[in-house]
């Protein structure tokens, strides 16, 4: 049976005054259609100062998805840890696990766009000590009780409504698994990456615990559902290719991604398959074919896609594909 799930960044280029507005209501009705129709998560993810608008504010997003819902949960890939302050987001983070009863899943993430530290004031390179510092706080600040930090004793209340905060770190290098693994926390890949899923593996076993490894299938991809996939290439593929170019130039040459792309044109982007247009049928028959290892990934405003466009492949997937998958369990 296939699994589903659906990404919101809200990422428009040159939006026009008011639209994001729009866009960011259309994300949150979106998200209760998918929990209507059984679709387990909704992921959002952080960025700064990308012209696009990209979502800088993922944790009021979640907050926003999670009151106007009652079953499906939001999983943040990822908060970027050392931009923040830590008992601030320590605090926000508990709130929102109780307003949505531990529906909030938060994947920590150190980041790697040196851009965004400068932006914030935060200093790249002792990004990693930093991080490890969010980390203790973080796990210290949900006990709810007092704990020492710079000099004071402080403590955070309410604590979080769930006795264990669905909290993990992510990443793609040693480092981040053997700090995972430190912190005997689970580790998200952002990219299938078996030898490294080892290493952390022999990290936590050193330690005494087995850990917990969760990455991307091999072919992870995003499925649009259209009637005529040539005729979608031909209209919408440049919302597609707006998201993967920006996305690309994001990327250091150590950060890997199962949507990184080197593609230039549609045409390239296309056929490297991150992105495609498919029609139900198609969609039905590749979900098929792989059972439980298939995921739709439904991504319904990227690139800032029209929003009743938008609308109307979800509801293609939702009346035409899902029914005849097990893409959902609604």
């Amino acid at each position: 049976m296939a699994t589903s799930m659906m990404r919101l960044n809200f990422a428009k280029p040159d939006p026009a005054p008011g639209e994001m507005h729009a866009r960011y209501r259309a994300g949150i009705e979106m998200a209760q259609w998918a929990e209507a129709r059984g679709v387990p998560v909704v992921t959002l993810e952080e960025h700064h100062g990308v012209p696009n608008g990209w979502s800088p504010s993922p944790l009021v997003t979640a907050a926003a998805i999670l009151a106007g819902t009652t079953s499906i949960e939001v999983s943040i890939r990822a908060l970027l840890l050392p931009l923040h302050d830590p008992l601030r987001i320590a605090e926000d983070i508990a709130v929102i696990d109780i307003v949505s009863a531990g529906r909030l899943t938060v994947l920590g993430g150190i980041g790697h766009r040196p851009e965004e530290y400068a932006a914030h004031g935060k200093d790249w390179a002792n990004r990693g000590a930093v991080m490890d510092e969010c980390v203790d706080i973080l796990l210290k600040a949900w006990t709810g009780e007092p704990f020492a930090y710079r000099g004071a004793m402080v403590r955070v209340t309410p604590a979080p409504h769930s006795e264990n905060v669905p909290f993990m770190l992510g990443g793609s290098s040693k480092p981040a698994a053997r700090r995972a693994a430190r912190f005997r926390l689970p580790i998200f890949f952002s990219v299938s990456l078996p030898a490294l899923a080892d290493y952390y593996t022999e990290q936590c076993e050193q330690l005494g615990w087995p850990g917990q490894v969760i990455m991307p299938p091999a072919g992870f991809c995003h499925q649009f559902v259209v009637d005529d996939p040539d005729r979608a290439w031909a209209e919408l593929g440049g919302h597609l290719l707006h998201e993967a170019t920006v996305y690309a130039g994001f990327q250091s040459v150590e950060h890997k991604s199962a949507v990184h792309n080197t593609a230039t044109t549609v045409d390239e982007l296309r056929a490297q398959g991150i992105y495609r247009f498919m029609t139900p049928a198609e969609a039905v028959a590749a979900a098929n074919a792989a059972g439980d290892a298939y995921s739709f990934n439904l991504h319904p405003l990227c690139g800032g896609m029209p929003i009743d466009v938008a609308w109307e492949m979800l509801e293609r997937w939702g009346d035409r594909v899902a029914p005849e998958s097990g893409g959902c369990d609604g």
